[in-house]
């Protein structure tokens, strides 16, 4: 990683086949880039994480999820989740699309999940309507955050919660946020250097396990 550009950038080429995918993450690395050029990868220097342990739930959100404002699901709506985190739009940003999660990217995604690496949290409104979710990949204790939407008012953080709460009961070591966002900064992620996040990344990395979370995981936690 000696290598790494400043922005963390450490290669450029290659595929995003599910293979190579999983080496990537294995090492820290993941790819970000537009789906008109080739793929670009990173490991940024410092590292944005959130340890369970460390999450940080507001008061407003306690309220909310005292009341059971929404439902949460795991792994029920995978690819309609990925989808839904490329078509919703962001203010506050030069591209308001995730543009990088491309119909290649969405069919890399789809087999990680077949083969149990990657999965999904849903965030059901009280019409049953999909209004929030994220994804990610999940290797020993390790969960690797790719991207969250929301389509309803703090769909998005409710179900991140109820996601941080499963990984704290299942004694994940960390949730690798990539890099920095006030969102997850207000949740309890915070930066720490490359070095330590790869050293911890190597103590607690395992086999993707074809295991899904919908039964797994938990929603009636006591906030």
């Amino acid at each position: 990683m000696e290598d790494a550009e400043e922005d963390g950038m450490i290669a450029v080429g290659g595929d995003i086949s599910p293979e190579r995918m999983l080496v990537a993450y294995s090492e820290g690395i993941f790819p970000w880039y537009d789906p008109s050029d080739i793929p670009v990868w990173y490991c940024p220097d410092p590292r944005f994480v959130l340890y369970p342990s460390d999450l940080k739930i507001s008061k407003s959100m306690r309220q909310l999820l005292r009341a059971k404002k929404y439902k949460v699901t795991f792994d029920t709506s995978f690819e309609q989740v990925v989808r839904g985190c490329g078509e919703t739009a962001r203010s506050g940003q030069d591209d308001p699309y995730n543009t990088w999660i491309s119909e290649e990217m969405i069919a890399t995604c789809v087999e990680l999940h077949e083969i149990g690496f990657m999965h999904s949290v849903e965030v059901w409104d009280a019409e049953n309507n999909l209004v929030g979710g994220l994804y990610g990949g999940c290797l020993g204790k390790c969960f690797f955050g790719e991207s969250m939407f929301a389509k309803a008012s703090n769909a998005s953080k409710y179900g991140f919660i109820m996601l941080g709460k499963n990984l704290q009961e299942q004694n994940f070591a960390m949730i690798d946020c990539q890099i920095y966002s006030d969102h997850l900064l207000s949740l309890g992620a915070q930066e720490i250097p490359r070095i330590e996040f790869l050293s911890q990344l190597k103590s607690n990395i395992g086999p993707a396990k074809k295991e899904p979370w919908t039964d797994k995981f938990r929603t009636d936690f006591d906030f």
